[in-house]
């Protein structure tokens, strides 16, 4: 026997086939966590989670650690829920959905590639000789997994185009003050004309930092240094100096911070498993979902509530 809340869902993907989370919950106006619990729980639904799961640090769980997207952005957006018996079904639309998720990806790539290309040409124009840098791309991104679902911008609350572009900067540490002042005005520039276009309408996080502030950062003894080096981890040379980006993967290395961050990704791994599994059985209650940030994560908390 049926809930009318699973029936309704299974009536659905009957008449318009798998669904994403986010499709059924346009078209059903249901809340997230009874429609979660209820595709997950169904026997007759089934719930297929694409691409990648990865480490991101949020001071509000304990540890820090959890995973990447959140259980309900994964569900939302990053799964497709189909007829258990319609397996080949499930499957095409699955590709579908993947395709789109890397097609975003690759698109918020080079979206930022030409960004960097546009702010060289004017830093070099005022700098010709400079001491080298590299750009490092980080995120949703570098993962394949960016998303245009559009949030909003976490400063301003202006609604932009999904996942935001995260960028660091490692410059030489010869470079001057006014060299970094000069460069970061330049990424600024670019970053806000990128927020406001309505065309675009695209978020770019980004630091400037000298090597030596990496090194220090790798250190590894505060939440914000944890923070700078996962990303730096993660990240992949965007533009620049090689010599200088795998001279920040080398201090990582001899640090052993890729094994500190594997056994977090591990740790971050089995309390997403424990929260699935309290979350199905039903044991907690609304405000204590919210307050251990089980669902969503803390940043997640405007654009889902």
């Amino acid at each position: 026997m049926h809930s009318f809340e699973e029936q309704r869902i299974v009536d659905l993907i009957r008449g318009r086939g798998p669904c994403t989370g986010l499709e059924i919950q346009k078209e059903l106006a249901m809340a997230s966590l009874p429609m979660w619990k209820t595709c997950r729980l169904s026997r007759e639904l089934q719930v297929r989670p694409m691409g990648q799961r990865y480490l991101r640090l949020d001071r509000h769980v304990d540890g820090f650690a959890r995973l990447s997207p959140s259980i309900l952005r994964e569900f939302l957006t990053y799964s497709v829920i189909g007829l258990a018996r319609d397996a080949s079904l499930l499957e095409k639309r699955c590709r579908q959905v993947i395709g789109r998720i890397r097609e975003i990806s690759r698109y918020k790539f080079d979206l930022a590639r030409g960004l960097v290309a546009e702010v060289m040409v004017e830093f070099q124009e005022e700098v010709a000789d400079s001491p080298p840098l590299c750009f490092i791309i980080a995120g949703d991104i570098v993962y394949g997994m960016a998303h245009d679902v559009p949030r909003p911008e976490h400063s301003t609350g202006r609604l932009v185009r999904g996942s935001d572009i995260d960028l660091i900067v490692i410059v030489d540490d010869l470079f001057s003050d006014s060299q970094i002042a000069l460069l970061d005005g330049i990424i600024y520039r670019k970053k806000y004309r990128m927020l406001i276009n309505p065309t675009l309408n695209e978020e770019i996080d980004y630091k400037v930092k000298r090597l030596s502030v990496a090194e220090k950062q790798a250190d590894f003894d505060d939440f914000r240094h944890m923070v700078a080096i996962k990303i730096l981890h993660e990240g992949v040379l965007l533009h620049g100096s090689e010599n200088l980006f795998q001279a920040v993967k080398t201090i990582l290395r001899e640090r052993g911070l890729h094994e500190k961050l594997q056994v977090m990704t591990e740790r971050a791994a089995l309390f997403r498993e424990n929260a699935e599994r309290e979350l199905l059985a039903g044991h907690l209650g609304v405000e204590d979902i919210k307050k251990r940030h089980l669902f969503y994560s803390a940043e997640e908390h405007e654009e889902f509530a």
